[in-house]
């Protein structure tokens, strides 16, 4: 009996034991947890790509499909909102990302404390050269470049063949002159979103910059004041060619958003629009059917100088060093550009132009725009994208003070000294 009760009470004990091991594994993966034991951690990304936010969603899935013990929490601020001012009220709040968007040099510098060193990932060998400059220091690589894109005028093909324009424009004359035949058929030249202060402060004013003798010097001398926009022969040309879009653009341009312009032009009532090849995916999903190309954005007469598309890296992912999850980040964006399904949507869902020699795309995959960049690109027609070079905040005051000329409250050397001004104080 007695050897009975004994069995009995090492029999509740082993139990008891058991129990509380059971209850401890299958407490909450926290994101602090180690994934080997069967528990879950949570990569938060926050990015501002709003058109992959539905193929991102449809990546998570199969990812974590993959790798039942990491879990991807994606999070987009983009389009007319600023990212920048929300990633800083992250870090702030103590909700800091472990993934997050990065423009490359000033840019860089300015997150340069919170980014891991991923010089040593598999993918860094395969990265083409123009990608991988933005966000390399020291010999040391410090993000992942989502894509290459290109932006400049994006025109139907269509609509300049009915209008009788033979040449494609790559002088400023011979744009005004393309703009006034497509006048003559009842086409509207040009779709101007010029509400949206990305279009016009960061990429709309690059030719500006880009063209300048040397770039870097200028931008140099902006902040040491051995340079100025106003005077600027390359600043004069390009304010003369945003008043040309205006002349013959749409109504309201102040007013007229992306998704309006986008629309104009999907549905032929305008020829051309400032934008990206990024644009593909939503011109698409109103008219699949249309036949389209890039122009350059000419300043001036020099048609060879002209010739030159804007090509640079939208964003690049990087890893917060101080993330407690940070090798599953790693993990995310090995897999991203090495799984077979994340390759494909590079190219055929997101119709992006890969920054990787490994990723191959098709002028198929890509869409009429990727291919058009990437024309330019191989023919090393390329202005490289200089906005992650500018003071932080200066790209929404300069397309304020743009905003401000077109809408006829300054001219153009008030425009050019209220941008002065702006750089003056964001540079200090």
């Amino acid at each position: 009996m007695k050897k009975m009760k004994l069995t009995l009470v090492m029999l509740l004990a082993f139990s008891m034991v058991l129990a509380a091991c059971v209850g401890k594994s299958s407490e909450g993966g926290s994101g602090s947890t180690d994934a080997a034991s069967g528990d879950v951690k949570t990569v938060n990304i926050f990015q501002f790509k709003t058109e992959i936010v539905d193929g991102l969603n449809e990546l998570k899935v199969e990812f974590e499909k993959e790798h039942p013990n990491i879990k991807l929490d994606i999070q987009t601020v983009g389009g007319g909102a600023d990212y920048g001012a929300s990633l800083k009220t992250k870090f702030a709040s103590g909700d800091a990302p472990d993934i997050f968007s990065n423009g490359g040099y000033a840019e860089m510098e300015m997150w340069f404390d919170n980014l891991e060193d991923l010089s040593d990932q598999p993918w860094v060998a395969d990265l083409v050269d123009m990608a991988k400059k933005p966000m390399t220091k020291d010999g040391k690589v410090y993000g992942m470049p989502m894509n290459l894109e290109g932006w400049g005028y994006i025109y139907n093909k269509d609509l300049f063949e009915q209008a009788g324009i033979t040449e494609l424009p790559k002088t400023y004359s011979q744009l005004e002159d393309a703009a006034k035949k497509l006048e003559a058929i009842g086409v509207t030249p040009f779709a101007n979103a010029y509400q949206e202060w990305w279009l016009l402060g960061n990429q709309g004013i690059n030719p500006a910059f880009a063209l300048q003798n040397d770039p870097d010097a200028f931008i140099k001398g902006l902040s040491d004041g051995t340079e100025k926009f106003a005077g600027n022969p390359q600043f004069e040309a390009w304010a003369k060619l945003m008043q040309l879009t205006l002349d013959h653009g749409n109504k309201n341009p102040l007013t007229t958003d992306y998704n309006t312009a986008v629309s104009l032009l999907a549905t032929e009532k305008a020829a051309m629009m400032q934008n990206g090849n990024w644009s593909q995916t939503e011109i698409d999903a109103i008219n699949p059917e249309l036949n389209l190309g890039f122009l350059p954005m000419p300043m001036g007469e020099d048609a060879e100088q002209n010739d030159k598309l804007n090509v640079g890296v939208p964003a690049n992912l990087v890893i917060n060093k101080n993330s407690p999850v940070k090798e599953e980040a790693k993990v995310f964006l090995n897999w991203l550009v090495t799984s077979d399904i994340g390759k494909e949507y590079i190219v055929k869902k997101f119709k992006f132009i890969p920054a990787l020699s490994t990723i191959e795309a098709t002028p198929e995959d890509m869409g009429d725009l990727g291919a058009s960049v990437w024309e330019y690109v191989q023919a090393g027609k390329v202005l490289p994208q200089q906005a992650p070079k500018f003071p932080d905040g200066v790209t929404q005051e300069f397309a304020n003070s743009m905003q401000a000329y077109f809408a006829g409250k300054s001219d153009v050397t008030k425009m050019l000294e209220d941008m002065q001004a702006s750089w003056d104080s964001l540079s200090q």
